[in-house]
């Protein structure tokens, strides 16, 4: 089967994963050491995807320096670059014209903050067989009250969706599904615009196949806020090997690390202590100090946001309890 081109969704805010976006793009964050859009195209690339786009807003700089021409992961990677941030719907749209260029009249659309293994294959192939429009990859949900859900009939069609916390039986969305170009073609190019919020609706109400399901048992992993991006980080470095703290840090020898992410140019002082944190860029843990569940940037000019504070130069934001 032909492989179609992907659009990675890589330019939104990342508000939840905050103050760790006051540095770097959300897909530019270090997931055990390696930016997570570099992991998605690694993934991507070994599912026979090598025609990459990626769409920029938000410190686009974090990620077209990780990611590169490509050429390093043996694919072509090229950017849409979007001024407003055009939503989930919109952003396609724009990217379009770098999407179809090489004749491909569908292509896969992929949210730029999770991780999963799904078959890519076995997605194209339901995509194909089903006669829909988009297909979305599902997976039984697994915290309804922190994910919304996807309802789906007993056909295998989506239905429709549901918030978080809603006592309907549903599936949730892993990140990853296909849809046709012409879905997009209609909007007016540079309107932001969603998919799941007003796009997607409209197209089942016009037909009640528009959208399938592919339903599996892949694996999700969530880099939604900083906890779980620490979670994560944990999982795969047990997977994969410890590589939580940048070779472009200083930790000295007598400081205490703790299931704590360090990225580059941190310093940490003699006899820090430092539990279930994650260390943005540049900053500096003086001697002594002892941190537990937080992420910490350096304050510079930024103004803390509720449940934020300022201590010693540095912004501190506690991680958010686990929800599953």
């Amino acid at each position: 089967m032909t492989r179609p081109p992907a659009l990675v969704l890589t330019a939104g805010l990342g508000t939840r994963l905050r103050p760790l976006t006051l540095l770097r793009a959300k897909a530019a964050v270090p997931v055990n050491g390696e930016p997570l859009a570099v992991r998605v195209a690694r993934w991507l690339a070994a599912q026979g995807i090598h025609d990459q786009v990626f769409n920029l807003h938000h410190h686009p700089a974090s990620i077209a320096s990780a990611l590169g021409d490509g050429s390093a992961l043996g694919i072509r990677v090229r950017f849409s670059w979007e001024q407003p941030l055009l939503g989930s719907a919109g952003g396609p749209r724009h990217a379009l014209p770098l999407l179809v260029d090489g004749g491909a009249r569908a292509f896969l659309l992929v949210n730029g903050d999770t991780l999963t293994d799904v078959n890519v294959e076995a997605v194209l192939g339901r995509h194909h067989e089903s006669g829909a429009r988009v297909t979305m990859a599902l997976i039984t949900n697994p915290a309804p009250e922190k994910y919304g859900g996807v309802t789906v009939s007993a056909d295998g069609y989506v239905t429709g969706f549901t918030r978080p916390g809603a006592a309907t039986a549903s599936y949730h969305f892993i990140g990853v599904q296909v849809a046709e170009a012409g879905v997009f073609a209609d909007l007016p190019d540079g309107t932001p615009s969603e998919s799941v919020a007003a796009l997607y609706p409209a197209l089942m109400r016009a037909d009640p196949r528009a959208i399938a399901a592919f339903v599996s048992d892949a694996g999700f992993r969530d880099i939604g806020t900083a906890r779980d991006c620490l979670s994560t980080s944990l999982e795969l470095a047990r997977l994969e090997g410890d590589r939580l703290v940048s070779p472009r840090a200083r930790v000295d020898a007598d400081a205490i690390l703790e299931r704590t992410i360090v990225w580059d140019d941190v310093t940490v002082g003699r006899g820090a202590r430092l539990v279930d944190c994650i260390l943005g860029d540049g900053v500096r843990i003086p001697a002594g100090a002892v941190y537990e569940r937080c992420a910490i940037v350096p304050a510079n000019d930024h103004a803390p946001a509720p449940q934020e504070r300022i201590e010693d130069g540095l912004l501190l934001r506690p991680l958010s309890p686990a929800t599953h």
